[in-house]
């Protein structure tokens, strides 16, 4: 008897491993399945490229280099008082202008993002009453400012710097009523509907640009990642 009583109990011991060894089997299958599974998710996922969010502006009250029908449109966001803003019109806009804007591809368009010091307001004022004038020599103004620009951390754009960089420059407006529109803060209206833009937008810093409405990632330097977003915009237009 105790002989059959030691095979039963081997018996059992087989049996039980062998579910033991069923379900760990299961239990493999489901885990590798689950891994299998999130891992092609991730790879759905990350293939996936969302678009960047377009962003509407009311192009058509803005200051425009080029042609307004031009297929891309790039807005820059800047402060007169910014060093990396007067770069980026020296080193980078020329060739955004010879490569693309001459040749009827894009519209450069700028709305102000005064934020260093209260004097960045008051040469964005400036700046729109030159554009409010003449449409046209508001790039000659916005030039002259940039070449002209003082130390960030001195209040240098004053009323009497900004009408006579005017005078200095031929710029063709009336230059007394320049210094009205500047003193009397007659285009405040203009600035603080572009500042607010740039907060609704989280710009954080300038110069910032916009490529179709689009926030370009890229540092402002980076003219052949600023080309590639541009040929992207033509591939689609």
């Amino acid at each position: 008897m105790p002989p059959k009583k030691k095979s039963s109990t081997l018996a059992q011991r087989k049996t039980e491993q062998k579910k033991q060894e069923q379900q760990q089997r299961k239990r493999r299958i489901i885990w590798f399945s689950t891994v299998g599974v999130l891992l092609a998710l991730c790879i759905i996922v990350l293939s996936i490229q969302p678009k960047p969010k377009e962003e509407a502006f009311a192009y058509a009250s803005l200051p425009v280099l080029g042609n307004p029908d031009a297929p891309v449109k790039i807005v820059e966001f800047g402060d007169y008082k910014c060093p990396a803003c007067s770069n980026f019109n020296e080193l980078i806009k020329p060739q955004i202008q010879s490569d693309y804007i001459e040749q009827g591809k894009v519209a450069f368009y700028f709305m102000n993002y005064p934020f260093l010091d209260r004097d960045s307001d008051t040469a964005a004022l400036a700046a729109q009453a030159v554009y409010h004038q003449n449409k046209e020599a508001f790039w000659d103004y916005f030039d002259a400012l940039y070449k002209n620009q003082g130390d960030e951390n001195e209040e240098w754009a004053t009323v009497d710097f900004l009408v006579e960089l005017a005078e200095k420059e031929s710029i063709a407006i009336d230059y007394d009523l320049l210094r009205k529109d500047i003193e009397e803060r007659t285009y405040l209206k203009d600035v603080e509907e572009h500042r607010n833009k740039a907060s609704e937008l989280r710009v954080s810093g300038t110069p910032t640009l916009f490529i179709n409405g689009k926030e370009f990632y890229g540092g402002y330097s980076d003219y052949p990642g600023i080309q590639k977003a541009i040929e992207n915009e033509l591939k689609g237009s």
